[in-house]
């Protein structure tokens, strides 16, 4: 089948800003409690995705408005005072091209045309994919006790499965070199068209979809001053755990 795309470039914006309130590796190693209120993190960004304290479901933000997808896989809109998150990434989203997809692909081959859109690996991106897909397949942990290492808590995660469903994606590409900051590669959350069911992107096959993309030049990451983080030994290399508790 011949690909149909359309694509449409816009002026590069050299503010363009990535927004960390926190670095992964706390999260993966298992601080989830840094209670960071999420009026602090629209301050830095209306786009973008995260967890809530104690992992306490899947984060995901759009248009300043902060959605939690619960370990049921149902979503609901959260205020700023009903939460605090140890870790999100956000941006104040500014696409700088669009592209157009026309075409079922596997998930393999539109992870692989996305990459494609990205003019280097060495730069981070937003992305932000709504249209009609066939097939999704999601995730959402369930609430945690503190200091239980998240490869181990991926390994009860429920699964959620929609077919032949409208909704959008919003998330993150981090460049290899950087694994401790942000979860490397691309890191996208789902929410239906309705707003009810989502979480955390494991696999999706798009029938007809918008590609909006978002080059970010600059990082900004916030350390935290709790003692969990301030007396953790982060010497040990995550990445093989993070591979594991992403996919």
């Amino acid at each position: 089948m011949e690909r149909t795309t359309l694509r449409r470039i816009r002026k590069r914006k050299a503010d363009n800003k990535l927004y960390l309130c926190a670095p992964v590796n706390a999260l993966v190693e298992g601080i989830y409690e840094q209670n960071i209120p999420f009026y602090e993190i629209k301050k830095h960004g209306d786009f973008g995705l995260g967890t809530f304290n104690d992992l306490d479901g899947e984060m995901m933000m759009f248009d300043g408005t902060v959605y939690r997808i619960g370990s049921d896989g149902r979503a609901n809109q959260i205020t700023d005072d009903e939460a605090c998150t140890p870790f999100s990434c956000v941006t104040f989203f500014q696409p700088s091209s669009e592209d157009e997809l026309d075409e079922e692909l596997s998930y393999a081959d539109f992870m692989n045309w996305v990459k494609e859109l990205m003019p280097s690996p060495n730069l981070f991106y937003a992305f932000r994919v709504t249209g009609e897909f066939a097939y999704v397949k999601t995730r959402s942990v369930p609430k945690q006790e503190n200091y239980r290492p998240l490869v181990e808590v991926a390994k009860e995660q429920p699964t959620f499965e929609f077919e032949n469903v409208s909704g959008m994606m919003v998330g993150f590409f981090t460049p290899a070199f950087v694994p401790s900051l942000n979860v490397p590669g691309i890191h996208l959350h789902f929410l239906t068209e309705d707003r009810t069911s989502g979480g955390h992107l494991l696999e999706c096959c798009p029938r007809k979809v918008k590609v909006e993309l978002q080059y970010l030049y600059t990082v900004e990451v916030s350390l935290p001053s709790n003692l969990d983080y301030l007396t953790w030994d982060f010497q040990r290399d995550i990445g093989k755990d993070l591979d594991k508790a992403e996919k």
